[in-house]
């Protein structure tokens, strides 16, 4: 009996599973069937900017300008040991450029910015404000998901840049006031070693595939919750650990492809 109602229980998480796929797959879809429509009132999308990226610079400027100043730090004592800290400047560069940009920008972006998508459409539902949409003949894909989607996704490539440029100033910070490397080594050794197609290119290519999955994934947790408060919570925790995930996977997936030559 025991054996019967674990194989029943484990057959019922794989089909719903499948389905949450299914269904994922044909609001993406449908999101993108009726973006073209948004060209006719691009100050939808403005407004989802200012809302979803301008309110999330502060926490992406601070972070980045802490997390350049501990690569920095970091970086210096590790090179030291080789007596290459001329190329601390290379080292965070590429640091920040290639992987911690990117990569923590969309976490900040999930944590901030994904979950007050999940929470603000999960709400719109609760409130049936969604459904009144319907009766009135306004599809709530183009009117509601598409501007935040896009919005999501010009947002996070700005940030992750953001990010990276003070974070490099951060290092900057440290390194060459603070400790002492000279000036023109650390700067003419970034400008030599960072290459802008092979790594800021690349970079710049993660954060668009980062903005695409999170924001997406926060509109349809927030989409396809149930109209209860207790189910919005739980699709907005949702939303912070599947975007987290699936950063993490798809940052393995894309340095492989990408740096294997």
């Amino acid at each position: 009996m025991r054996i019967h109602n674990g194989l029943s229980r484990l057959g019922a998480t794989l089909r719903d599973f499948i389905e949450s796929i299914g269904y994922g797959t044909r609001t993406f879809l449908n999101v993108l069937k009726v973006s073209p429509g948004l060209l006719k009132r691009p100050s939808l999308i403005v407004e989802q900017l200012h809302f979803i990226g301008n309110y999330s610079m502060l926490i992406i400027t601070l972070s980045g300008l802490f997390v350049g100043m501990v690569l920095g730090l970091q970086g210096y004592y590790t090179l030291n040991k080789y007596g290459a800290e001329q190329s601390l400047g290379l080292l965070v560069a590429l640091g920040l450029s290639r992987e911690l940009g990117p990569v923590i920008t969309a976490l900040l972006f999930a944590g901030r910015a994904g979950t007050s998508l999940t929470a603000e459409i999960g709400l719109m539902k609760a409130g049936e404000q969604l459904s009144a949409m319907e009766m009135m003949a306004v599809n709530p894909i183009q009117r509601v998901l598409a501007p935040r989607f896009w919005a999501g996704v010009i947002s996070v490539p700005l940030l992750a840049s953001v990010f990276s440029a003070v974070g490099v100033f951060g290092g900057y910070l440290v390194g060459v006031q603070l400790i002492g490397v000279d000036n023109g080594a650390f700067w003419s050794q970034m400008q030599d070693g960072v290459d802008i197609w092979k790594d800021i290119y690349n970079g710049f290519a993660k954060s668009v595939v980062f903005g695409i999955a999170i924001t997406f994934i926060a509109l349809y947790q927030g989409y396809e919750a149930q109209p209860t408060p207790e189910d919005v919570a739980r699709a907005t925790t949702r939303t912070v650990v599947i975007s987290s995930l699936m950063i993490w996977w798809l940052d393995f997936m894309m340095t492989a492809l990408m740096f294997s030559k």
